[in-house]
C-alpha cells in the first residue's frame, strides 16, 4: 500500500524493484540511462511506475543490472494493451474486493461478449484492420475473466435501459450480449439493476462511474470521457461518488425485475433479427 492509502499498482511495484536493483549495484539513474541508451528522465518514469520500458529497454536494463532477464520476463505480465489513462484502473481492479459500475451508453467492458466488443472497437476507429480488432477483443476478454475467478470481487452492475436497447453490432449480437448479462446475474456472479427510461432523471445522468473498494486500502472512483479518464482518491470526492451511485440505485428496478427486463429486451432483439432474415 502507498503512503496515501491507495494500493500499489503492478507498474509501481515493477518500478520500485527496478530502483532497488539499480541502487544495489551502485548505479545512478544517469548511469543506467547510458547503459539503456535513453534519458535519465525516462528511467525516473520507469521507477515511479508512470511508464513501462519496451521489451528492448527491459532487456538492456537486465544486462546493465545483471538481473538475468528478470525485468524482461516480468514485463510480459504487465499488459500494455489498454490506453495509458486506463491501465492503472485495470491493475487496481485485480486487487479490489468489491466493484460497482454504472453503464450509461454501453455495456461495461467486464460484461461484454467478443462480438459486442468488436463492434464497439470498430465504431471508435475511422481506420482499422481485422488484426488490430482481434488484439483489442482478446485483451478485453482477458480483462473480463476477472469475474470468472474464485477470488472475483463482489460485482454490482447498474445499467441504463438505453444501453440495453442500442443495437451495437446488430440485433443478434445484442441478444447474445444481454443473455450473457442475465446469465451472469442468475448465476450470482454479479448483482444487476436496471435504470429504466421511465425512471426519469437520476444522479448518474452526467457520467459513467466505476467504484473500487479494497480490503486494506481506501476506496477509489473512476470516471471516463472520450479518450480520457480520471481516477479519484480524494476521500470527499469518492464519498460523493458513492452517494450518487446509491441515489441512482434507489431509482433502479429490483434485481428480479431487472433480470426479467434484460431477458425481455434480448427477445425483442432476437425477434428483430428473425424478421430481418425473412425479409
Amino acid at each position: 500500500m502507498k503512503a496515501d492509502g491507495r494500493p500499489r499498482t503492478a507498474r509501481e511495484k515493477y518500478g520500485e524493484e527496478l530502483k532497488l536493483r539499480r541502487m544495489a549495484v551502485g548505479l545512478t539513474q544517469e548511469a543506467l540511462a547510458r547503459e539503456v541508451v535513453c534519458s535519465p528522465t525516462l528511467i525516473s518514469h520507469y521507477e515511479a511506475g508512470r511508464r513501462l520500458p519496451s521489451p528492448d529497454d527491459a532487456r538492456r536494463i537486465d544486462q546493465a543490472l545483471g538481473t538475468d532477464g528478470f525485468f524482461e520476463r516480468w514485463l510480459e505480465d504487465l499488459d500494455p494493451a489498454f490506453p495509458h489513462y486506463f491501465s492503472e484502473v485495470v491493475e487496481l481492479e485485480r486487487e479490489a474486493t468489491e466493484i460497482r459500475q454504472y453503464g450509461s451508453a454501453l455495456i461495461p467492458g467486464l460484461l461484454q461478449t467478443k462480438e459486442y466488443s468488436r463492434a464497439v472497437f470498430q465504431a471508435y476507429r475511422p481506420n482499422y484492420s481485422a488484426e488490430e480488432l482481434d488484439e483489442l477483443v482478446v485483451s478485453r476478454a482477458k480483462r473480463a475473466s476477472l469475474l470468472d475467478k474464485p477470488s472475483a470481487p463482489v460485482a454490482w452492475m447498474l445499467l441504463d435501459e438505453g444501453a440495453l436497447r442500442r443495437r451495437v453490432g446488430g440485433p443478434q449480437v445484442m441478444a447474445e450480449q444481454l443473455h450473457k448479462v442475465a446469465d451472469m446475474a442468475d448465476s450470482g456472479r454479479l448483482r444487476l439493476h436496471v435504470l429504466t427510461l421511465a425512471s426519469g432523471a437520476h444522479a448518474l445522468m452526467e457520467s459513467m462511474l466505476y467504484l473500487l473498494s479494497f480490503a486494506d486500502a481506501a476506496p477509489l472512483a473512476w470516471v471516463e470521457g472520450l479518450r480520457t479518464g480520471r481516477l479519484m482518491d480524494d476521500p470527499a470526492l469518492v464519498a460523493g461518488c458513492h452517494t450518487s451511485y446509491t441515489l441512482a440505485l434507489s431509482d433502479a428496478a429490483s434485481r428480479q425485475k431487472s433480470v426479467a427486463l434484460v431477458r425481455s429486451i434480448a427477445k425483442e432483439h432476437e425477434l428483430a433479427h428473425h424478421r430481418a432474415r425473412h425479409h
